[in-house]
């Protein structure tokens, strides 16, 4: 028999990331504001374009971070729902191919490979959406490895918006079941 996952409760909300990200542009904003009081010392002598600069770069590097937590999201909520299909023995096709390939692989199924390919062979959700998820989890590959090669992401070109606006869609269209502890 396989072994369930003990669900911790702590994965993100794409809401609350979207909190932090705001939050955290404008006080990244904010603490780079070429002002006479209340400047850290760490940035005397700077130009206002070196400022801008380190700024810049900061809120760069929150665009990232902030699509890896969204990315990280959306593949959470989509093994949560295999998971709970398992566990619930629902009787919808989609549920059934999961059982299948829960008595082969339990937790350990592929998120590309066996989860998105069986909603796109058991779902009428848009194949294109499908499409975009993959892509958007080769860029997340990228992020999540170091960001060490130049990723091959086709046309698409992803940033903390696009992802969000792709979370956005998933979490409309798909019917995903909840987590029942």
């Amino acid at each position: 028999m396989v072994k369930k996952v003990s669900f911790s409760g702590q994965h993100q909300e794409i809401s609350q990331i979207e909190v932090y990200y705001t939050d955290m542009t404008e006080a990244t904003k904010e603490y780079f504001k070429p002002k006479t009081e209340g400047l850290s010392e760490r940035f005397l002598g700077y130009t206002t374009s070196e400022l801008n600069a380190e700024r810049d770069d900061r809120l760069a590097e929150l665009d990232l971070t902030s699509s890896l937590s969204v990315l990280s999201a959306i593949e959470a909520a989509f093994r949560i729902d295999y998971l709970q299909r398992c566990y619930q023995k629902k009787k919808d096709e989609l549920s059934r191919v999961f059982r299948e390939i829960h008595k082969r692989k339990g937790s350990k199924a592929s998120f590309e490979d066996d989860i998105l390919s069986t909603w796109k062979e058991n779902s009428s959700v848009p194949s294109e959406v499908l499409m975009y998820i993959k892509g958007a989890i080769k860029y997340r590959h990228w992020l999540a490895h170091g960001r060490y090669w130049e990723p091959k992401l086709g046309r698409a070109k992803y940033d903390y918006q696009s992802v969000y606006q792709l979370a956005q869609i998933v979490f409309n269209i798909f019917p995903f079941q909840s987590i029942n502890i």
